[in-house]
């Protein structure tokens, strides 16, 4: 009988250390360079040269990204200043999709869980796209804002596609058949 809860005990505690650890995993924030530099007075981390940056399910690909860290911006303290040509950003979402957003500029801050693109933005998910000068996406709250530049001319422009029923239905059933 003792045997048996210590058993249970020890596969409780080892069931609550393994999620532990994956909730670890996800707060990691993994960014790879060709190089890199740090402003140690200033906390900036500075990488360049085709950089990747993985946090859970979201990944960043720029030319350059500084990496600001200080107490007044949260439990995670990080704020990532992407740039590129464009520099890109995706996320699979809880639903399957993949979302993706592209920009001069991607700026992601770890602890609040937004990203605002800026700079010939556009973000695209199952084929519907929203182009504008500036894009806010709040991860958390599944929020997309999108702002125009201040040029007369400029507007935001979204294109919806019309969604195939049949073919989301194939999709899903394809997609379920795989996961078994």
């Amino acid at each position: 009988m003792t045997s048996k809860i210590i058993n249970n005990l020890v596969c409780i505690g080892l069931l609550a250390s393994s999620t532990l650890a994956i909730a670890a995993e996800q707060n990691e924030v993994i960014i790879d360079a060709g190089r890199q530099q740090a402003q140690l007075q200033s906390n900036i981390g500075i990488f360049e040269q085709n950089v990747v940056i993985i946090h859970g399910n979201r990944k960043i690909n720029a030319d350059r990204l500084e990496v600001h860290r200080r107490a007044e911006l949260g439990t995670n303290k990080q704020l990532l200043v992407a740039t590129g040509s464009p520099a890109t950003f995706s996320e699979r979402q809880p639903d399957g999709n993949l979302l993706e957003a592209k920009a001069n500029e991607i700026r992601y801050d770890v602890a609040k869980g937004t990203l605002v693109i800026s700079g010939d933005a556009e973000i695209n998910q199952t084929g519907q796209k929203i182009n504008a000068q500036v894009i806010t996406y709040d991860i958390e709250k599944q929020l997309i804002s999108a702002e125009r530049s201040d040029q007369e001319d400029s507007r935001v422009r979204t294109i919806l596609v019309p969604v195939d029923d049949k073919k989301d239905a194939k999709d899903k059933k394809a997609q379920e058949e795989g996961n078994n």
